[in-house]
């Protein structure tokens, strides 16, 4: 009987063990599974941090981008009105190159007049002739500054 006694206890140890290996089995299969989930959970942490930060940085990019916007229409505005005045300052400066042109030729013809004249004219003519040209010469006395000169050559042959 010992012996049948021996092959009782067996079976019932076997299948005792074998229901602690079982036991030990699921709590280690428990285990993983608690850390693959908190793996799994801090893994989802860092994938929001980093959405997160990246909607943060679309976010400043695009006021950043704004903002560059809003400068080159500024500079594009302030480079439209430096044209325009360049446009106006070129015409200008054409308009008095033909005045001063003009005037030059005024000033050709009155000293050949007067040096042709002065053989023949007498002190007082010339002293006229030197004040007149000097009540010229002064911009205070003309009365319209920016009028055009107009001049043709039957204006200043009358005779």
């Amino acid at each position: 009987m010992a012996s049948s006694s021996g092959n009782s206890s067996t079976p019932t140890q076997n299948s005792g063990s074998e229901g602690d290996l079982q036991v030990l089995m699921d709590q280690r299969k428990r285990k993983r599974m608690q850390s693959n989930r908190e793996s799994a959970r801090r893994s989802r942490m860092r994938k929001q941090k980093h959405l997160d930060d990246l909607m943060g940085q679309v976010t400043q990019l695009s006021k950043d981008n704004n903002q560059i916007l809003t400068s080159i229409n500024i500079t594009n505005q302030h480079f439209m009105n430096v044209e325009a005045e360049n446009s106006i300052l070129r015409a200008q400066v054409v308009e008095l190159s033909q005045r001063l042109d003009s005037l030059n030729g005024i000033l050709n013809f009155i000293n050949t007049t007067n040096s042709v004249g002065g053989l023949y004219s007498t002190h007082q003519d010339t002293t006229a002739a030197a004040a007149s040209a000097d009540s010229f010469m002064n911009p205070l006395n003309l009365l319209y500054h920016n009028q055009p000169i107009m001049a043709s050559a039957v204006d200043m042959f009358h005779y």
